[in-house]
């Protein structure tokens, strides 16, 4: 853990502290309305340790609680997490050793570890900040969903806190830094379109998936090719380059002095 804190650069560290603050937040809200709904206490903190997912744990949790049955739920979760599909691709390279390290950094691939590894210049760092981002949040989230649990028959009304707010804020927050490619804003603004437009039709969780359309505007560019460069200056032809000014002793130039013929001839320089 130490090598990992000396990698990742100061504001990296303050970013990653933040987003565990709400996150905690949110983990506290998470088992507070799972226990003040009907569900026993042992239910939101198991869930929290295995899936380890805030948006599937919600939506679960709340089809469960609206009378829903735990089929309904899993598809649901499964739905929502499908969004981690192509973040394991981009943040492939941060996994590397024996099966099980592997396994244990899959289980910690979320949005915001993904969001700082993909922030990061170099694959040292991306590594570093994924590590340090998921163990901080896997901690962070399970301790406030055991105290949001406990403290949730006396909570009352959760929603009245807006804790939920918390999470898509700090998300807005660590995607902002990227959309300064025309590119990248291309497709977040077309997936973001797309996400809206189909809320209102379609079950929690879809949105999100065809809000991946927004990618085809990504692709569309890097088809295109990066801008051409223009071409470079042509060289002097060494036929026009002056007469060099004669030496002022002997009135021999200090140019050059042609061993050959033909413009291959080398230069050289007399030194008297």
């Amino acid at each position: 853990m130490r090598s990992l804190l000396r990698t990742v650069d100061r504001v990296t560290l303050r970013d990653i502290a933040l987003v565990c603050l709400a996150d905690a937040l949110v983990g506290a809200s998470f088992g507070a309305i799972g226990v003040s709904g009907g569900l026993p206490v042992w239910v939101p903190i198991t869930m929290s340790l295995l899936v380890f997912a805030g948006g599937s744990q919600f939506a679960a949790v709340g089809l469960v609680l609206s009378g829903g049955g735990a089929v309904a739920a899993v598809a649901t979760g499964l739905v929502l997490n499908a969004r981690l599909l192509p973040f394991g691709f981009t943040v492939a390279d941060v996994l590397e050793g024996p099966w099980w390290r592997r396994l244990l950094g899959a289980q910690l691939l979320t949005d915001e570890t993904a969001a700082f590894a993909l922030l990061q210049p170099d694959r040292r760092r991306r590594r570093a900040a994924y590590w340090l981002c998921g163990v901080a949040l896997f901690a962070v989230w399970n301790a406030s969903v055991v105290l949001g649990a406990f403290a949730g028959g006396l909570i009352g009304e959760t929603g009245a806190l807006g804790l939920d707010a918390a999470f898509p804020a700090v998300l807005l927050a660590l995607v902002l830094p990227s959309l300064t490619d025309r590119r990248t804003r291309a497709a977040a603004l077309a997936g973001a379109v797309v996400a809206v437009a189909a809320t209102p039709y379609l079950p929690g969780g879809l949105p999100v998936l065809l809000a991946l359309l927004g990618l085809v505007f990504a692709g569309r560019g890097a088809a295109a090719g990066p801008d051409p460069v223009p071409d470079a200056e042509p060289a002097p032809d060494p036929e026009s380059v002056p007469d060099p000014e004669p030496h002022p002793g002997n009135g021999k130039p200090v140019g050059r002095t042609s061993r050959g013929s033909g413009p291959s001839a080398p230069i050289t320089e007399e030194v008297h």
